[in-house]
Protein backbone atom coordinates (compact mmCIF):
# COMPACT_ATOMS: atom_id res chain seq x y z
CA UNK A 1 0.00 0.00 0.00
CA UNK A 2 1.44 3.48 -0.86
CA UNK A 3 2.30 6.01 1.83
CA UNK A 4 -0.93 7.37 3.19
CA UNK A 5 0.13 9.85 5.89
CA UNK A 6 -1.09 12.76 3.78
CA UNK A 7 -4.21 11.01 2.51
CA UNK A 8 -7.46 12.32 4.01
CA UNK A 9 -8.53 8.88 5.30
CA UNK A 10 -5.26 8.57 7.20
CA UNK A 11 -5.78 11.97 8.82
CA UNK A 12 -9.35 11.06 9.74
CA UNK A 13 -8.13 7.81 11.27
CA UNK A 14 -5.53 9.67 13.30
CA UNK A 15 -8.11 12.20 14.51
CA UNK A 16 -10.47 9.38 15.46
CA UNK A 17 -7.87 7.44 17.46
CA UNK A 18 -5.85 10.34 18.91
CA UNK A 19 -5.81 9.90 22.72
CA UNK A 20 -8.55 7.31 22.51
CA UNK A 21 -8.97 3.58 23.16
CA UNK A 22 -11.46 2.10 20.66
CA UNK A 23 -12.82 -1.18 19.36
CA UNK A 24 -12.69 -2.12 15.67
CA UNK A 25 -16.46 -1.62 15.46
CA UNK A 26 -15.94 2.04 16.44
CA UNK A 27 -13.58 2.68 13.51
CA UNK A 28 -15.36 3.40 10.18
CA UNK A 29 -12.28 2.54 8.09
CA UNK A 30 -11.17 -0.38 5.94
CA UNK A 31 -9.23 -3.32 7.37
CA UNK A 32 -6.48 -2.60 4.82
CA UNK A 33 -6.02 0.98 6.06
CA UNK A 34 -5.94 -0.06 9.73
CA UNK A 35 -3.52 -2.95 9.13
CA UNK A 36 -1.17 -0.67 7.17
CA UNK A 37 -1.05 1.79 10.08
CA UNK A 38 -0.46 -1.00 12.59
CA UNK A 39 2.33 -2.49 10.44
CA UNK A 40 4.02 0.90 10.07
CA UNK A 41 3.91 1.66 13.79
CA UNK A 42 1.22 4.36 13.86
CA UNK A 43 -1.48 2.35 15.66
CA UNK A 44 -1.11 0.16 18.74
CA UNK A 45 -3.39 -2.86 19.14
CA UNK A 46 -3.74 -3.97 22.77
CA UNK A 47 -5.51 -7.05 24.10
CA UNK A 48 -8.90 -6.05 25.51
CA UNK A 49 -8.64 -8.66 28.26
CA UNK A 50 -5.43 -9.79 29.92
CA UNK A 51 -4.67 -12.48 32.48
CA UNK A 52 -2.58 -12.07 35.61
CA UNK A 53 -2.17 -13.89 38.93
CA UNK A 54 -5.59 -12.66 40.10
CA UNK A 55 -7.36 -13.78 36.95
CA UNK A 56 -8.90 -11.78 34.12
CA UNK A 57 -8.59 -7.99 33.80
CA UNK A 58 -10.37 -5.68 31.36
CA UNK A 59 -7.96 -3.18 29.82
CA UNK A 60 -10.71 -0.73 28.88
CA UNK A 61 -12.48 -0.34 32.25
CA UNK A 62 -9.91 -1.89 34.61
CA UNK A 63 -12.38 -4.42 36.01
CA UNK A 64 -10.67 -7.36 37.77
CA UNK A 65 -13.61 -8.72 39.77
CA UNK A 66 -13.99 -12.19 38.25
CA UNK A 67 -17.78 -12.06 38.67
CA UNK A 68 -17.93 -9.56 35.79
CA UNK A 69 -16.37 -11.96 33.27
CA UNK A 70 -18.41 -14.47 31.30
CA UNK A 71 -18.41 -16.41 28.03
CA UNK A 72 -20.25 -16.11 24.75
CA UNK A 73 -20.07 -18.41 21.73
CA UNK A 74 -18.67 -17.24 18.40
CA UNK A 75 -18.08 -19.57 15.44
CA UNK A 76 -18.45 -22.52 17.76
CA UNK A 77 -15.83 -21.23 20.22
CA UNK A 78 -16.23 -19.87 23.73
CA UNK A 79 -14.94 -16.30 24.12
CA UNK A 80 -14.35 -14.50 27.41
CA UNK A 81 -15.83 -10.98 27.64
CA UNK A 82 -16.23 -8.21 30.23
CA UNK A 83 -19.79 -7.52 31.39
CA UNK A 84 -18.77 -4.43 33.36
CA UNK A 85 -18.45 -2.15 30.31
CA UNK A 86 -20.44 -4.14 27.73
CA UNK A 87 -22.86 -1.20 27.26
CA UNK A 88 -19.99 0.57 25.40
CA UNK A 89 -19.48 -2.34 23.02
CA UNK A 90 -18.29 -5.82 23.92
CA UNK A 91 -14.59 -6.30 24.66
CA UNK A 92 -13.42 -9.91 24.61
CA UNK A 93 -10.21 -11.89 24.63
CA UNK A 94 -9.98 -12.02 20.83
CA UNK A 95 -10.93 -8.37 20.20
CA UNK A 96 -8.14 -5.74 20.49
CA UNK A 97 -8.37 -2.11 21.57
CA UNK A 98 -6.77 0.35 19.15
CA UNK A 99 -4.97 3.62 19.96
CA UNK A 100 -2.76 6.08 18.06
CA UNK A 101 0.88 5.86 19.14
CA UNK A 102 2.12 9.36 18.39
CA UNK A 103 0.84 12.40 20.22
CA UNK A 104 -0.22 15.47 18.28
CA UNK A 105 1.36 18.77 19.17
CA UNK A 106 -1.13 21.32 20.51
CA UNK A 107 -2.21 23.48 17.59
CA UNK A 108 -5.19 25.46 18.86
CA UNK A 109 -5.42 29.21 18.88
CA UNK A 110 -4.76 31.26 22.04
CA UNK A 111 -7.79 31.33 24.34
CA UNK A 112 -9.09 34.39 26.14
CA UNK A 113 -11.45 34.35 29.12
CA UNK A 114 -14.55 36.28 28.09
CA UNK A 115 -16.29 36.01 31.48
CA UNK A 116 -16.57 39.52 32.93
CA UNK A 117 -17.40 38.60 36.53
CA UNK A 118 -15.19 39.14 39.56
CA UNK A 119 -13.92 36.42 41.85
CA UNK A 120 -14.43 36.66 45.59
CA UNK A 121 -11.35 36.51 47.81
CA UNK A 122 -12.01 32.80 48.47
CA UNK A 123 -12.47 32.04 44.78
CA UNK A 124 -9.29 33.95 43.90
CA UNK A 125 -7.35 31.99 46.53
CA UNK A 126 -8.51 28.70 44.99
CA UNK A 127 -7.77 29.97 41.47
CA UNK A 128 -4.18 30.88 42.42
CA UNK A 129 -3.58 27.50 44.06
CA UNK A 130 -5.00 25.75 40.97
CA UNK A 131 -2.68 27.63 38.60
CA UNK A 132 0.27 26.62 40.79
CA UNK A 133 -0.85 22.96 40.82
CA UNK A 134 -1.10 23.01 37.01
CA UNK A 135 2.41 24.43 36.67
CA UNK A 136 3.81 21.78 39.04
CA UNK A 137 1.63 18.93 37.72
CA UNK A 138 0.41 18.13 41.22
CA UNK A 139 -2.71 16.64 42.77
CA UNK A 140 -5.04 19.09 44.52
CA UNK A 141 -8.28 19.04 46.52
CA UNK A 142 -10.51 22.11 46.29
CA UNK A 143 -12.90 21.75 49.24
CA UNK A 144 -15.50 24.40 48.60
CA UNK A 145 -18.94 24.78 50.17
CA UNK A 146 -22.06 24.36 47.99
CA UNK A 147 -22.58 27.64 46.17
CA UNK A 148 -18.97 28.82 46.55
CA UNK A 149 -18.78 29.24 42.78
CA UNK A 150 -16.49 26.31 42.02
CA UNK A 151 -16.95 26.62 38.26
CA UNK A 152 -15.90 30.28 38.19
CA UNK A 153 -12.81 29.66 40.33
CA UNK A 154 -11.62 27.20 37.66
CA UNK A 155 -11.68 29.80 34.87
CA UNK A 156 -8.20 31.35 35.39
CA UNK A 157 -6.59 27.91 35.68
CA UNK A 158 -8.33 26.65 32.54
CA UNK A 159 -7.25 29.77 30.61
CA UNK A 160 -3.64 29.34 31.79
CA UNK A 161 -3.56 25.64 30.90
CA UNK A 162 -5.09 26.07 27.41
CA UNK A 163 -2.65 28.84 26.57
CA UNK A 164 0.22 26.51 27.50
CA UNK A 165 -1.10 23.98 24.98
CA UNK A 166 -2.45 21.70 27.71
CA UNK A 167 -5.64 19.71 27.14
CA UNK A 168 -8.19 20.05 29.98
CA UNK A 169 -11.03 17.76 31.02
CA UNK A 170 -13.70 18.44 33.63
CA UNK A 171 -15.17 15.05 34.55
CA UNK A 172 -18.33 14.54 36.56
CA UNK A 173 -20.41 11.48 37.50
CA UNK A 174 -23.72 13.07 36.41
CA UNK A 175 -25.09 13.97 32.98
CA UNK A 176 -27.09 16.81 34.58
CA UNK A 177 -23.85 18.45 35.72
CA UNK A 178 -22.39 18.24 32.20
CA UNK A 179 -25.53 19.92 30.84
CA UNK A 180 -25.24 22.62 33.50
CA UNK A 181 -21.51 23.29 32.99
CA UNK A 182 -21.23 23.16 29.19
CA UNK A 183 -23.13 26.40 28.37
CA UNK A 184 -21.40 28.26 31.22
CA UNK A 185 -17.95 27.28 29.98
CA UNK A 186 -18.85 28.08 26.38
CA UNK A 187 -20.00 31.52 27.50
CA UNK A 188 -16.83 32.04 29.55
CA UNK A 189 -14.50 30.99 26.70
CA UNK A 190 -16.33 32.23 23.62
CA UNK A 191 -14.77 30.92 20.42
CA UNK A 192 -12.87 28.10 22.13
CA UNK A 193 -13.27 24.52 20.92
CA UNK A 194 -15.25 22.86 23.73
CA UNK A 195 -16.91 19.43 23.75
CA UNK A 196 -19.58 18.03 26.08
CA UNK A 197 -19.62 14.25 26.39
CA UNK A 198 -22.47 12.20 27.83
CA UNK A 199 -24.77 9.39 26.67
CA UNK A 200 -26.50 10.62 23.51
CA UNK A 201 -24.23 13.66 23.11
CA UNK A 202 -23.58 14.98 19.60
CA UNK A 203 -19.93 15.53 20.63
CA UNK A 204 -19.23 11.86 21.37
CA UNK A 205 -16.01 10.81 19.67
CA UNK A 206 -14.45 14.28 19.65
CA UNK A 207 -11.20 15.34 21.26
CA UNK A 208 -11.03 19.07 22.06
CA UNK A 209 -8.72 21.38 24.03
CA UNK A 210 -11.44 21.69 26.72
CA UNK A 211 -13.85 18.87 27.40
CA UNK A 212 -16.68 18.38 29.90
CA UNK A 213 -17.46 14.70 30.25
CA UNK A 214 -19.27 12.16 32.36
CA UNK A 215 -16.79 9.76 33.96
CA UNK A 216 -18.41 6.91 31.98
CA UNK A 217 -17.36 8.46 28.65
CA UNK A 218 -13.71 8.58 29.77
CA UNK A 219 -13.51 4.80 29.37
CA UNK A 220 -12.87 5.45 25.66
CA UNK A 221 -9.86 7.76 26.28
CA UNK A 222 -6.21 6.99 27.03
CA UNK A 223 -3.34 9.37 27.94
CA UNK A 224 -5.46 12.26 26.63
CA UNK A 225 -5.48 15.03 29.24
CA UNK A 226 -2.83 17.22 30.84
CA UNK A 227 -5.27 18.57 33.43
CA UNK A 228 -7.99 16.34 34.83
CA UNK A 229 -10.57 18.02 37.10
CA UNK A 230 -12.98 15.63 38.82
CA UNK A 231 -16.07 17.56 39.91
CA UNK A 232 -18.19 16.13 42.75
CA UNK A 233 -15.62 13.43 43.47
CA UNK A 234 -17.78 11.99 46.25
CA UNK A 235 -20.89 11.58 44.09
CA UNK A 236 -22.47 8.26 43.11
CA UNK A 237 -21.69 6.32 40.96
CA UNK A 238 -18.07 7.52 40.75
CA UNK A 239 -17.45 7.16 44.48
CA UNK A 240 -18.58 3.51 44.48
CA UNK A 241 -17.35 2.34 41.07
CA UNK A 242 -13.69 1.35 40.71
CA UNK A 243 -14.01 1.22 36.91
CA UNK A 244 -14.93 4.93 36.74
CA UNK A 245 -11.97 5.81 38.96
CA UNK A 246 -9.81 3.69 36.64
CA UNK A 247 -11.24 5.56 33.64
CA UNK A 248 -10.13 8.91 35.10
CA UNK A 249 -6.60 7.62 35.72
CA UNK A 250 -6.36 6.04 32.25
CA UNK A 251 -7.64 9.16 30.49
CA UNK A 252 -5.06 11.50 32.08
CA UNK A 253 -1.44 11.59 30.98
CA UNK A 254 1.19 10.10 33.25
CA UNK A 255 2.74 13.52 33.93
CA UNK A 256 -0.42 15.56 34.53
CA UNK A 257 -2.43 17.54 37.07
CA UNK A 258 -5.31 15.91 38.93
CA UNK A 259 -7.79 18.14 40.76
CA UNK A 260 -10.63 16.97 43.01
CA UNK A 261 -13.60 19.30 43.58
CA UNK A 262 -16.16 18.75 46.32
CA UNK A 263 -18.25 20.36 49.02
CA UNK A 264 -18.34 17.03 50.84
CA UNK A 265 -15.06 15.20 50.14
CA UNK A 266 -14.85 11.50 51.07
CA UNK A 267 -12.99 10.41 54.20
CA UNK A 268 -10.00 9.10 52.23
CA UNK A 269 -9.30 12.51 50.66
CA UNK A 270 -9.78 14.23 54.03
CA UNK A 271 -7.30 11.78 55.58
CA UNK A 272 -4.71 12.41 52.86
CA UNK A 273 -5.13 16.15 53.35
CA UNK A 274 -4.65 15.93 57.12
CA UNK A 275 -1.59 13.68 56.65
CA UNK A 276 -0.01 16.12 54.21
CA UNK A 277 -0.24 13.62 51.34
CA UNK A 278 -2.59 15.82 49.33
CA UNK A 279 -2.41 19.57 48.90
CA UNK A 280 -5.77 21.27 49.50
CA UNK A 281 -7.51 24.62 49.67
CA UNK A 282 -10.71 25.08 51.65
CA UNK A 283 -13.40 27.65 50.79
CA UNK A 284 -16.09 27.73 53.53
CA UNK A 285 -18.04 30.75 52.22
CA UNK A 286 -20.34 31.17 49.25
CA UNK A 287 -19.19 33.65 46.63
CA UNK A 288 -21.81 36.19 47.78
CA UNK A 289 -20.61 35.87 51.42
CA UNK A 290 -24.11 35.05 52.71
CA UNK A 291 -24.42 31.96 54.96
CA UNK A 292 -25.76 28.63 53.79
CA UNK A 293 -29.43 28.14 54.71
CA UNK A 294 -29.46 25.79 57.68
CA UNK A 295 -32.05 23.02 57.41
CA UNK A 296 -35.14 22.83 59.63
CA UNK A 297 -36.50 19.50 60.80
CA UNK A 298 -40.27 19.08 60.43
CA UNK A 299 -42.02 15.90 61.58
CA UNK A 300 -44.66 14.85 59.04
CA UNK A 301 -45.90 11.56 60.50
CA UNK A 302 -46.05 8.25 58.65
CA UNK A 303 -45.68 9.73 55.18
CA UNK A 304 -45.46 6.32 53.46
CA UNK A 305 -48.85 5.34 54.82
CA UNK A 306 -50.33 8.66 53.73
CA UNK A 307 -48.95 8.35 50.21
CA UNK A 308 -50.38 4.84 49.94
CA UNK A 309 -53.78 6.44 50.64
CA UNK A 310 -53.09 9.01 47.93
CA UNK A 311 -52.61 11.81 50.47
CA UNK A 312 -49.79 14.29 50.87
CA UNK A 313 -48.65 14.93 54.46
CA UNK A 314 -50.38 18.17 55.44
CA UNK A 315 -47.14 19.84 56.61
CA UNK A 316 -45.57 19.21 53.21
CA UNK A 317 -48.64 20.40 51.30
CA UNK A 318 -48.93 23.65 53.29
CA UNK A 319 -45.23 24.41 52.86
CA UNK A 320 -45.32 23.91 49.10
CA UNK A 321 -48.54 25.89 48.62
CA UNK A 322 -47.13 28.80 50.65
CA UNK A 323 -43.98 29.15 48.52
CA UNK A 324 -45.76 28.59 45.20
CA UNK A 325 -48.26 31.31 46.12
CA UNK A 326 -45.31 33.65 46.81
CA UNK A 327 -43.88 32.88 43.34
CA UNK A 328 -40.97 30.73 44.54
CA UNK A 329 -40.18 27.43 42.79
CA UNK A 330 -39.90 24.32 44.96
CA UNK A 331 -37.66 21.25 44.80
CA UNK A 332 -39.05 18.22 46.64
CA UNK A 333 -36.64 15.29 46.94
CA UNK A 334 -37.91 11.77 47.64
CA UNK A 335 -35.94 8.61 48.48
CA UNK A 336 -36.83 6.34 45.54
CA UNK A 337 -38.47 6.05 42.13
CA UNK A 338 -41.39 4.10 43.63
CA UNK A 339 -42.04 6.90 46.15
CA UNK A 340 -41.67 9.42 43.31
CA UNK A 341 -44.49 7.73 41.39
CA UNK A 342 -46.83 7.74 44.39
CA UNK A 343 -46.01 11.37 45.26
CA UNK A 344 -46.51 12.52 41.66
CA UNK A 345 -49.97 10.91 41.63
CA UNK A 346 -50.88 12.72 44.85
CA UNK A 347 -49.80 16.11 43.52
CA UNK A 348 -52.16 15.94 40.55
CA UNK A 349 -54.81 17.49 42.79
CA UNK A 350 -52.55 20.33 43.96
CA UNK A 351 -53.00 23.55 42.02
CA UNK A 352 -49.45 24.10 40.78
CA UNK A 353 -47.46 23.22 37.69
CA UNK A 354 -45.70 19.98 38.63
CA UNK A 355 -43.32 17.48 37.04
CA UNK A 356 -41.25 14.57 38.32
CA UNK A 357 -37.81 13.31 37.22
CA UNK A 358 -35.53 10.36 37.89
CA UNK A 359 -32.40 8.84 36.36
CA UNK A 360 -34.17 6.84 33.63
CA UNK A 361 -36.60 9.61 32.64
CA UNK A 362 -36.05 10.26 28.92
CA UNK A 363 -37.51 13.77 29.28
CA UNK A 364 -35.35 14.66 32.28
CA UNK A 365 -33.29 17.27 30.43
CA UNK A 366 -36.39 19.08 29.13
CA UNK A 367 -38.17 19.03 32.50
CA UNK A 368 -35.18 20.45 34.37
CA UNK A 369 -34.89 23.21 31.77
CA UNK A 370 -38.60 24.02 32.15
CA UNK A 371 -38.07 24.30 35.91
CA UNK A 372 -35.11 26.64 35.36
CA UNK A 373 -37.17 28.73 32.93
CA UNK A 374 -40.00 29.20 35.42
CA UNK A 375 -42.48 27.01 33.52
CA UNK A 376 -42.90 24.69 36.53
CA UNK A 377 -43.71 25.52 40.17
CA UNK A 378 -42.75 22.17 41.69
CA UNK A 379 -40.19 19.59 40.62
CA UNK A 380 -40.33 16.20 42.35
CA UNK A 381 -37.04 14.33 42.08
CA UNK A 382 -34.89 11.51 43.38
CA UNK A 383 -31.29 12.19 44.48
CA UNK A 384 -30.33 12.40 40.78
CA UNK A 385 -30.60 16.22 41.05
CA UNK A 386 -28.82 16.61 44.40
CA UNK A 387 -25.89 18.30 42.63
CA UNK A 388 -25.09 20.62 39.78
CA UNK A 389 -28.53 22.19 39.25
CA UNK A 390 -28.96 25.89 40.00
CA UNK A 391 -32.40 27.54 40.00
CA UNK A 392 -32.97 31.12 41.26
CA UNK A 393 -35.18 31.54 44.35
CA UNK A 394 -35.66 27.78 44.72
CA UNK A 395 -36.86 26.37 48.05
CA UNK A 396 -35.81 22.83 48.94
CA UNK A 397 -37.64 20.09 50.79
CA UNK A 398 -36.93 16.43 51.42
CA UNK A 399 -39.78 14.00 52.01
CA UNK A 400 -38.59 11.05 54.13
CA UNK A 401 -35.28 12.63 55.12
CA UNK A 402 -34.74 9.72 57.52
CA UNK A 403 -34.36 7.26 54.62
CA UNK A 404 -30.94 5.59 54.34
CA UNK A 405 -30.35 6.96 50.82
CA UNK A 406 -30.05 10.43 52.37
CA UNK A 407 -26.51 10.27 53.74
CA UNK A 408 -24.85 13.27 55.37
CA UNK A 409 -23.18 14.29 52.10
CA UNK A 410 -26.41 13.87 50.12
CA UNK A 411 -28.35 16.01 52.60
CA UNK A 412 -25.66 18.71 52.55
CA UNK A 413 -25.67 18.75 48.75
CA UNK A 414 -29.46 18.91 48.57
CA UNK A 415 -29.56 21.76 51.10
CA UNK A 416 -27.01 23.52 48.89
CA UNK A 417 -29.57 23.93 46.09
CA UNK A 418 -31.11 26.90 47.96
CA UNK A 419 -29.70 30.40 48.30
CA UNK A 420 -27.09 30.14 45.55
CA UNK A 421 -27.84 33.48 43.90
CA UNK A 422 -26.62 36.80 45.23
CA UNK A 423 -30.07 38.38 44.87
CA UNK A 424 -31.77 35.40 46.55
CA UNK A 425 -29.19 34.27 49.10
CA UNK A 426 -31.76 33.16 51.69
CA UNK A 427 -34.39 30.49 51.47
CA UNK A 428 -36.01 27.54 53.14
CA UNK A 429 -34.54 24.04 53.49
CA UNK A 430 -36.86 21.53 55.20
CA UNK A 431 -36.13 17.93 56.18
CA UNK A 432 -39.61 16.36 56.45
CA UNK A 433 -39.21 13.19 58.50
CA UNK A 434 -40.80 10.41 60.53
CA UNK A 435 -37.86 10.31 62.95
CA UNK A 436 -34.47 12.04 63.07
CA UNK A 437 -31.32 10.20 62.00
CA UNK A 438 -27.61 10.67 62.66
CA UNK A 439 -27.14 11.68 59.01
CA UNK A 440 -29.70 14.46 59.40
CA UNK A 441 -28.03 15.76 62.56
CA UNK A 442 -24.55 15.49 61.02
CA UNK A 443 -25.66 17.35 57.90
CA UNK A 444 -27.05 20.23 59.94
CA UNK A 445 -23.86 20.29 62.03
CA UNK A 446 -21.73 20.27 58.85
CA UNK A 447 -23.57 23.28 57.40
CA UNK A 448 -23.39 25.18 60.68
CA UNK A 449 -19.64 24.54 60.99
CA UNK A 450 -19.06 25.85 57.46
CA UNK A 451 -21.06 28.99 58.25
CA UNK A 452 -19.12 29.50 61.50
CA UNK A 453 -15.78 29.03 59.71
CA UNK A 454 -16.82 31.47 56.95
CA UNK A 455 -17.85 34.07 59.56
CA UNK A 456 -14.57 33.60 61.42
CA UNK A 457 -12.52 34.06 58.23
CA UNK A 458 -14.48 37.19 57.36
Amino acid sequence: MPTVRNVSFSKELQQTLQSRHLLRTELPFSDELIEWHIGNGYIAAQNSISINKRGYRCNRCGQNDQRYFSFYHSSGKKQMYCRSCVMMGRVSENVPLYSWKEENEANWQPVKLTWDGKLSSGQQKAADVLIEAISKKEELLIWAVCGAGKTEMLFPGIESALNQGLRVCIATPRTDVVLELAPRLKAAFQGADISALYGGSEDKGRISPLMISTTHQLLRYKNAFDVMIVDEVDAFPYSADQTLQFAVQKARKKNSTLVYLSATPPKELKRKTLNGQLHSVRIPARYHKKPLPEPRFVWCGNWKKKLSRNKIPSAVKRWIEFHVKEGRPVFLFVPSVSVLGKAAACFKDVHCRTASVHAEDKCRKEKVQQFRDGQLDLLLTTTILERGVTVPKVQTGILGAESSIFTESALVQIAGRTGRHKEHAGGDVIFFHYGKTKSMLDAKKHIKEMNDLAAKNG
